[in-house]
């Protein structure tokens, strides 16, 4: 009954969709109710379908869609990506460095550990979606700009995060 560019739509913004709802039951429990508890319960349903749409968006903007080569699983604070031609293990904890590759086709997250190769994972992996909240528990990360940089589809690689370890050693002459 719907078509599948517009279920594909709908389904990329889900989270959204679903907060929008929230916020929807919110603002009728607050200012239809007449008062009592379930007014200032409204309030805090209101926040929470604020909050649930603004992490919608930013999972929608993360999305690439599926499609493309292997598959990512996360579970526990691993990450496994099986590919076609490649594959690999990477453990959250121990990334040293997150770079987004646009010059790949497709683009290519490139995940960094020390003493191991780096693993890469196409942004439009089957799974890849489970790679956001992965990213968001590393210390520091800048959502909006790896959000910015996966929009932009600039002409060289960029690191997105890089562990506090990691950090290139600046010295000062004076």
């Amino acid at each position: 009954m719907i078509r599948p560019e517009a279920a594909a739509t709908l389904g990329r913004f889900r989270e959204a969709l679903t907060g929008a709802g929230v916020l929807l039951l919110g603002l009728y429990w607050a200012f239809f109710t007449g008062g009592g508890l379930l007014h200032w319960i409204g309030y805090g349903v209101m926040t929470l379908g604020i909050v649930l749409i603004v992490t919608g968006l930013q999972r929608a903007r993360f999305r690439r869609g599926d499609g493309g080569p292997g598959i990512v699983q996360v579970i526990e604070g691993r990450i496994t990506y099986f590919g076609p031609l490649s594959g690999g293990v990477a453990d959250i904890d121990a990334l040293s460095a997150l770079t987004l590759d646009p010059t790949a086709r497709p683009a290519h997250w490139r995940l960094d550990q020390p003493g191991l190769p780096p693993l890469h994972i196409p942004v439009n992996a089957e799974g890849s979606e489970a790679l956001f909240d992965a990213f968001a528990h590393l210390p520091g990360i800048r959502t909006e700009f790896m959000l910015r940089e996966l929009e932009r589809k600039g002409a060289h690689p960029v690191v997105i995060w890089r562990a506090a370890s990691a950090q290139p050693i600046t010295r000062r002459l004076h």
